[in-house]
This record gives C-alpha cells, sequence and structure tokens, in this order.
C-alpha cells in the first residue's frame, strides 16, 4: 500500500502543467529523433540533457523530460525500421525482420498499429514492475556477477541461431561477422592495436551508427535502385491503417510474454533493449511459429521484439534507481542529470527525494498514453512514405544517413568506411544472409569480452568461476539446449523419414 500511496504522490507531480508540457515535448520530439537512422535513444536524451539543465528546471521536471525523450525514441525507432528497413537504433533492429515484410506486403499502417500497441502494452507492464517489485528486483540483478552476464550473453547468442527457421547457420555466421567487427580497434585491457591493418582511422574501432547504416540504410537505397530500374517503384498501400481484433487477439499473449522477458532483461545493468528484443523475438518463433510465417510478414513478429525493448527501456529505471547502476546507455546519461542536481541514486532515494523518484514513474505512465495517442492517429501519415517514390526517397534516405555518420567525427574515412559496408550488406542480401545478426553480434560482442576480462580477473584465470554460480550453469544448459535441440530434432525427422522410406521399399 506503501507503493500505491507513494505513486499517487508522484502523479501530483507528474500533473503538474509543466511537467505534463515537458511529457508532451519529450514524447513528440523522441518519436521524431527516433525515427531519423543514428540518432536512438541515447542521442536524444544526451541532446536534452544540458538544454534541461540550462532551463534551470527542477530535478523532476528534468527527469519527466529526459525520460519522455527516451520513450519517444524507441517508440520512434520502429517507424522507419517498418517502412524503409532501416532501424532508428539497435533495439529495433529485431522490428526490421517482419516489419518490413509487412510494409511490402502493404500492411504498413497494420505494422505500426500493432507496434505502438505492443510498446504500450510492454512499457505500461515493466511500469507496473517498477512499483511492485523495485527493491526486490535490484537485490535480484545484484546477483548477476561477470561470469553470469558472460552466460547471458551466450545464451543471447544462442538464440539468433532461430532467427532464420531453417538456416540458423546463416544467422551464426551473421553474429560472428559482427562479433569480428567489433574486435576492430585497441585492445582495452593491453593497449594493443587489434585487425587495425596499420590504419589509424581503426584505431577507435567501427562506430556503430557506421555499421547499422552502411549494413541497413546503404544496402537499402541499393536494393531500391535495383527496384527502380526493373520497373518496381512505389509500393502499394492497402486501405487499412489499423490491426484488426484477429490480429489483436493473436498478438495478445505474444505481447505479454515479451514484456516479461523485457522487463525482466532490462533490470541487468548494462543488458539492454537490444538483447532483450532479440532473445524475445527468437523465443516467440520457437513458442509460435508453427506454420513458419516469422520473418515473412507476421504481425507477431512485430510485436514481440517492440513489447520487449519498451519494457526492457522502463526496467532500466530500476538499477539506475535503487543502485546508481545504469541499466543501459540512455540511463547512464539520465544518471549524469541526476548528478548534476547533487542527487545521489541509490537505496536511499527513494526516501530522501521521494517526489523526484515517484514523479518519474509517474511520467513514464503518463508519456505512454500520450505516445498511443499521438502515434496511433499517426499512423496512415507514416505509412504515406511508402508512397513516395523511389527518385525522391532514396536521395533523402542517403542524405540523412551521410549527415547522422559525418556527424559523429566529421571524418570521411567513416563515410567511405560506410559505403563498403553498405555494399558488402548489399551482397549479404542477395545471398539470402540476414543483416540483423551482424548488429547484434557487434552490440553483444563488447559485453561479452568486458564481463569475460573482469570474470577471469576475480578467478586469477581460472576458466572455471564461468559455470560455478546455479545462475551461470542453468544459462549455460539453456543455450546448449537451444543449439542442441534443433540438430538433434533434424536429425531425429531425416532418421524417420529414411526409416519409412525403407519399410516402403520393403
Amino acid at each position: 500500500m506503501d507503493n500505491i500511496t507513494n505513486l499517487l504522490g508522484g502523479f501530483q507531480v507528474a500533473i503538474q502543467p509543466l511537467n505534463l508540457v515537458l511529457a508532451s515535448f519529450g514524447c513528440f520530439v523522441g518519436t521524431v529523433l527516433g525515427l531519423l537512422p543514428g540518432l536512438g535513444p541515447i542521442n536524444g536524451v544526451a541532446i536534452f540533457l544540458p538544454l534541461a539543465f540550462a532551463l534551470n528546471l527542477p530535478p523532476e521536471s528534468a527527469l519527466i523530460l529526459l525520460a519522455s525523450v527516451y520513450m519517444g525514441c524507441e517508440y520512434g525507432g520502429r517507424i522507419s525500421a517498418i517502412l524503409l528497413n532501416v532501424p532508428g537504433d539497435a533495439s529495433a533492429v529485431m522490428t526490421t525482420v517482419d516489419g518490413h515484410p509487412l510494409a511490402l506486403k502493404g500492411r504498413a499502417g497494420v505494422a505500426l498499429s500493432i507496434s505502438a500497441v505492443s510498446s504500450f502494452v510492454g512499457a505500461l507492464v515493466s511500469t507496473i514492475g517498477i512499483v511492485l517489485f523495485a527493491p526486490l528486483l535490484s537485490n535480484w540483478a545484484l546477483s548477476f556477477g561477470p561470469a553470469e552476464y558472460f552466460a547471458l550473453m551466450v545464451f543471447a547468442v544462442a538464440t539468433l541461431g532461430g532467427m532464420l527457421g531453417g538456416k540458423p547457420a546463416k544467422a551464426l555466421l551473421g553474429c560472428f561477422i559482427g562479433m569480428s567487427l567489433a574486435m576492430i580497434g585497441i585492445d582495452s585491457g593491453t593497449g594493443v592495436y587489434r585487425l587495425t591493418f596499420g590504419s589509424l582511422h581503426l584505431s577507435d574501432g567501427i562506430q556503430f551508427i557506421v555499421i547499422v547504416i552502411g549494413l541497413f540504410a546503404i544496402s537499402e537505397i541499393l536494393t531500391m535502385l535495383e527496384q527502380t530500374q526493373a520497373g518496381q517503384n512505389a509500393i502499394k498501400l492497402s486501405g487499412r491503417l489499423l490491426f484488426n481484433a484477429k490480429e489483436l487477439a493473436s498478438s495478445a499473449m505474444t505481447m505479454l510474454r515479451s514484456a516479461f522477458m523485457g522487463f525482466g532483461i532490462g533490470i541487468l545493468p548494462g543488458a539492454g533493449a537490444t538483447v532483450a528484443s532479440a532473445i524475445a523475438y527468437t523465443t516467440e518463433k520457437r513458442v509460435s511459429d508453427t506454420e513458419g510465417t516469422f520473418g515473412k510478414g507476421d504481425v507477431r513478429g512485430v510485436a514481440a521484439p517492440e513489447a520487449a525493448n519498451n519494457a526492457s527501456a522502463c526496467g532500466s529505471f530500476i538499477p539506475m534507481l535503487t543502485l546508481g547502476v545504469p541499466g543501459s546507455g540512455t540511463t547512464a546519461v539520465m544518471l549524469g542529470a541526476l548528478t548534476l542536481y547533487n542527487i545521489t541514486p541509490g537505496p536511499l532515494l527513494f526516501e530522501s527525494k521521494p517526489d523526484v523518484v515517484w514523479g518519474l514513474i509517474a511520467s513514464l505512465f503518463i508519456a505512454n498514453v500520450l505516445l498511443v495517442v499521438m502515434n496511433l492517429p499517426l499512423v496512415g501519415l507514416f505509412s504515406r512514405l511508402l508512397s513516395i517514390p523511389n527518385a525522391v526517397l532514396v536521395p533523402a534516405i542517403a542524405a540523412i544517413s551521410f549527415i547522422g555518420v559525418y556527424g559523429i567525427h566529421s571524418s570521411t574515412f567513416d563515410l567511405v568506411l560506410m559505403v563498403v559496408l553498405g555494399v558488402f550488406g548489399y551482397i549479404l542480401r542477395k545471398l539470402d544472409f540476414p543483416t540483423g545478426p551482424i548488429i547484434l553480434g557487434f552490440v553483444l560482442a563488447e559485453l561479452m569480452e568486458r564481463n569475460l576480462r573482469r570474470a577471469l580477473s576475480i578467478s586469477d584465470g581460472e576458466i572455471g568461476v564461468l559455470f560455478e554460480s546455479p545462475l551461470s550453469i542453468a544459462l549455460w544448459v539453456m543455450a546448449t539446449l537451444i543449439i542442441a535441440l534443433p540438430i538433434l530434432l533434424r536429425l531425429r525427422g531425416r532418421r524417420n523419414r529414411n526409416q519409412t522410406v525403407s519399410a516402403n521399399d520393403i
């Protein structure tokens, strides 16, 4: 009951006119920033952090603005992912797998509307979880040490094998390609240059935005030019812009399962929405894809990652507020906002600054309602982007992509590298290789390496530390089962078919 009372007090803070205006403004601007490839929630929040401080906003108002921008970016990332096959950030990569095929079938409005509702459900479940279980879940998150995190990352990699149904080897190979790209640069532990081939431009490694824009935006531009040359230009739109009752009913359990899964992963510091969306999608594919429609335009394939990444985004506030440990890169920026106001996050924050904490939690409820109210009526407008001729759309995507990449380091080398990766991504598409696992492998590699180093440092190089705790053992077992079971089932099915053929021959 104390939490409910505190939440009501938080709503009194959140519904103040200034905070409502800031929440509305943050949601709208965040959505716009999210749909622009390369910006994403981290950059969106980072842009508004100095603005919030310069305006001399109270701490609770500043956090409400930043949280609204964060949630808006998570919503906005799906728009370009579905319509253009260009994810706004890493957490929207999995949305492209089924979202863009739906758009190609003329059901862009259905994909956008189901993703908006899925995002709302995921964020709502996660925010309710924050209210009810924040202290308890923060203690559970502490049980994850470096060894458990490494096992979790291995489990995430193992789940990627299910992304392509009958072609898990291609998905895993793509993941390993992404990991290899992540190894380029200076080794953080030894200072040794790795895979730079003597180029100073590669000493800092390849920037994430260069990988994303290259593999998705540039390769998509090349594909669109190919379609234009072949006489395929604008995509036809169906008259229906919203999902129907049957599509909502088929996705309802998917949303709930993925929301709980995303919330659980979001609590873990550093895991992030990218890991949550990948695990949720691959899990849902194994549970629900009885007809082999995932990857070809299934609304459940949009609902799963969208519910999970928004649930994870909200869940990442728990370690930030209760432990003072950022649950994601974006909450790390928000942690900086707290320090600017001389507020120390931790278990005592709920008692020392209840107006800040509960005002922020209440604003998450309000922001998600605002985002649904904003986004659903705009589905038709967003869908019209697909009717723009490629002669106009291709230069626009190219301009945004080049500006976004050049704006990081003002380096022409990054532009050249982006184009090279784009051509590589285009070739992979022609070979029927997925580009999503490459991005996910790139993101997971850094987390895996960092936690492996920490675990081995703690144990003085003893590899057994990776298999000591019950939690890490359980994750290793699940990862092994996910890889081994499909192979065993395939072998068993082949053996049964051979036996049937032999019996018929007799």
